[in-house]
């Protein structure tokens, strides 16, 4: 089993509260096993650690519950009841998945954020790639510090500049500019323009002057301008670089004092979750900002983590925990934003939530239910959100083929195929190519050809696509 394993919080409580049921679950989907493997390794007949997991049958007797924990390795620790100790020492996280100044469980110090911001803008020689794509640890280690540790006061009285006010102003609209551009044009266009933009901060962070507000405020655009990055990174089509401003961004947050940009931070980090094939990442992110907002009285923001941990569940085959994350969104999203709902959360909206159920819908193998989400989506979202409808397009089309409705497929991929000659984003042109992907088994279809057809000519005259 993955060390990583037994640092997931969730895999923990599950434990500790004999919810052996929950446990098997978790450590299953933490660990990639199948039910057959969890069997070999334990003992116990898949057809039991099925109905185990879904709560029909309970693992009561101690000796198969001392067969169960040992044959999958449970740290003695974990657990209230003596087994026997197989490691020769008490299980330690594997601190060499992190290196230097990155390492979240290192004081979060005005210092350690800098370092962080050096992390993600590449002035650091640290092993990025090796600490970025560090399963699960890296990710919880840092909810985890983010939720519990104090922030630092930020003071800076040494030579340098002073910091105004009116900069600060100029700064924080430039982060704005960025976001706006994002949502119209892709992340192509602006994801250099974020990264100077940061390390701009970064240099005002450590050579200027400012009194504990002045200094939170400019923590605060860091934290909004390094998750903003993360995301034009990500969508950008890599993978790995996006997670250290990310984490970068959840430091800044912490200095600023601002728990909504910090929530921001974990909302991208769960898109990032279930876009890489860790969607229990997803629904770790989302449920620890949802926690840490809960009293803010901020219902855009909590509509906004509600689908985030949707799509986690969706991808792990959680029904009903899916539908019911998405009905608390609706409800959130219909009492409109309140004064306390953060201003960089302007393109939440009903339009959202339908598209996002609509995903879920799909990954949920529900085809017809996904098609009436989009259509609701498509008359609701915001009319500059070009990417965004384009993402939503493409799966819509995608569910009308899986439906069997070959022409209002080929329609609705039309349309994709229109924005997809202006927009310039990778996350979007996997999309498209996924959905013409799925009109490859009816290639004979007269609307299909033409779709085929169009799509070859612009990879022909090298379009984007």
């Amino acid at each position: 089993m993955p060390e990583y394993v037994w640092f997931d919080p969730d895999v923990r409580d599950a434990l500790a509260a004999w919810d052996f049921g929950q446990a098997c679950r978790l450590i299953r989907l933490r660990g990639s096993l199948r039910q057959d493997d969890m069997a070999q390794l334990t003992g116990l007949s898949q057809a039991f650690l099925s109905m185990l997991e879904a709560g029909s049958r309970r693992l009561t007797n101690i000796d198969k519950i001392v067969e169960f924990l040992t044959g999958l390795d449970v740290p003695a620790e974990l657990v209230a009841l003596p087994l026997p100790q197989s490691r020769a020492n008490a299980l330690q996280p594997p601190r060499d998945q992190f290196a230097g100044d990155a390492d979240p469980t290192l004081p979060w110090t005005t210092v350690r954020m800098v370092a962080a911001l050096d992390t993600a803008v590449g002035d650091s020689t640290m092993e990025r790639r090796r600490f970025l794509t560090a399963s699960g640890i890296a990710l919880t280690a840092f909810v985890n510090a983010w939720d519990s540790t104090e922030a630092e006061p930020l003071r800076r009285a040494a030579g340098g500049s002073r910091l105004t006010n009116e900069l600060l102003d100029g700064l924080q609209r430039t982060t704005d500019s960025l976001r706006t551009m994002d949502a119209s044009d892709g992340s192509g266009t602006v994801a250099s323009l974020a990264d100077r933009h940061l390390q701009f901060l970064r240099h005002l962070m450590v050579s200027t002057s400012y009194d504990e507000a002045a200094g939170r405020r400019l923590a605060a655009i860091t934290a909004d301008t390094a998750t903003q990055t993360g995301w034009f990174v990500f969508d950008s089509g890599d993978r790995d670089r996006p997670l250290g401003y990310l984490y970068a961004a959840l430091r800044a947050a912490k200095a600023s004092q601002d728990v909504r940009l910090g929530a921001g931070a974990l909302s991208y980090i769960a898109i990032h979750g279930y876009s890489t094939g860790t969607p229990h990442h997803a629904v770790t992110a989302a449920r620890r900002a949802r926690d840490k907002i809960k009293k803010l009285g901020t219902p855009a923001l909590e509509a906004m983590l509600l689908t985030r941990q949707a799509r986690g569940h969706a991808k792990l085959g959680e029904r009903h925990a899916a539908l019911t994350a998405l009905g608390q969104a609706a409800e959130l999203c219909a009492q409109g934003r309140s004064e306390h709902d953060p201003h960089w959360l302007y393109w939440i909206n009903e339009g959202e939530i339908h598209g996002q159920a609509g995903s879920c819908h799909l990954d949920l193998g529900d085809p017809r239910s996904a098609v009436a989400s989009f259509t609701k989506a498509r008359q609701a979202l915001n009319s500059g959100d070009h990417r965004t409808r384009g993402l939503f397009l493409s799966r819509a089309a995608t569910a009308h083929i899986a439906q069997g409705d070959v022409e209002a497929g080929c329609a609705t991929a039309h349309e994709v195929l229109d924005l997809a000659e202006t927009l310039h984003s990778a996350r979007f042109d996997n999309h498209v190519t996924s959905m013409i992907r799925e009109l490859q088994p009816v290639a004979h279809n007269a609307y299909a050809q033409d779709v085929l057809e169009r799509r070859a000519a612009m990879v022909a005259t090298g379009s984007r696509t």
